[in-house]
């Protein structure tokens, strides 16, 4: 994701923003090669809804610069959208029109001459399009402004928080087709809350905080950072400050009483393996980090390093 890459579908370098006295884009710089899936991942409030808002050529950057297909983000942003497909994190519609009125209205602003696939999604995603949009659950509407983000079947695909008000058997259709997305050659930006989405989906992520990017790496390579929950339980409480003083220093006790100990564990597996074996454990369960514990991993470095003077 250097920012010089040839091949990249988007390229942003020193992207700045401010709304006021509020910083919103710190000097960020990243790119997306072809063919990615990409995760953007940020608390409320770090920059993501905004720098999609600039790559659509909806808000003009105050600095730096931003290019899709290599077209500046801002200047040429009509013929940007003719590439792209969008979901915002709050999709309006016409509420008079009917779901499939909706799909034909867009077809004929794209130049469309079918709406095959917007059908084929419109089954893949169990919507009826025959049924008038204000009548439409919050669900419906979401997969309806996903429809309306993938029918075109455009170059680069940038979605904004596109599972909210999925449930669990949708979620994992559209994973399926985003995946297909991607293997024909198609680039998608997916921007969500969920660190367990990007996780199942993703090629690599990209972490803003504040307005500047504090990760930019391959999903494989992200959980290696971040520790692991761990809650043991023991038969007995009375050996418990020696078990906490024999616990290898991958672990980080956080929580020791009532027979209990709770931690953080980062490290190879198979030492705390090791260590478990030879204590008389009742309970053990070992829990990936959540989206919280990641942010404040990679916060804490991201500070520690800007605080050292070397």
């Amino acid at each position: 994701m250097n920012p010089g890459n040839d091949d990249a579908v988007v390229v942003i370098h020193s992207l700045t923003k401010h709304y006021g006295e509020t910083c919103a884009l710190d000097g960020t710089s990243w790119s997306i090669p072809k063919g990615a899936l990409l995760g953007f991942l940020g608390p409320n409030g770090a920059g993501k809804t905004t720098t999609i808002r600039i790559l659509t050529g909806f808000l003009k950057s105050d600095g730096g610069r931003a290019t899709v297909f290599a077209l500046d983000a801002w200047a040429q942003s009509t013929a940007i959208r003719r590439r792209v497909g969008y979901l915002p994190g709050d999709v309006r519609l016409y509420n008079h029109l009917t779901g499939d009125q909706m799909v034909r209205f867009a077809g004929r602003a794209r130049g469309m001459t079918d709406a095959d696939n917007a059908r084929r999604l419109a089954q893949r995603l169990q919507l009826d399009l025959h049924t008038r949009i204000r009548g439409y659950s919050k669900g419906m509407r979401q997969k309806l402004g996903l429809i309306l983000a993938m029918m075109h079947e455009p170059e680069l695909l940038i979605l904004d928080e596109p599972t909210a008000a999925l449930d669990p058997l949708m979620q994992q259709v559209l994973y399926r087709e985003l995946r297909d997305v991607t293997a024909r050659g198609k680039t998608v930006l997916l921007s969500s809350h969920s660190l367990s989405e990007v996780e199942a989906i993703c090629d690599s992520v990209i972490i803003l905080r504040n307005g500047s990017v504090v990760a930019s790496t391959p999903v494989r390579e992200m959980r290696k950072d971040a520790a692991q929950k761990v809650h043991l339980r023991f038969h007995s409480s009375a050996e418990l400050a020696q078990i906490r003083s024999s616990a290898p220093p991958a672990l980080t006790v956080t929580d020791c009483e009532n027979g209990s100990l709770k931690g953080h564990w980062q490290g190879p597996p198979e030492s705390l393996l090791a260590w478990l074996a030879s204590l008389p454990v009742s309970e053990i369960a070992i829990h990936p980090p959540d989206l919280e514990d990641l942010f404040m991993g990679y916060y804490s470095a991201e500070t520690a390093k800007q605080g050292d003077p070397s």
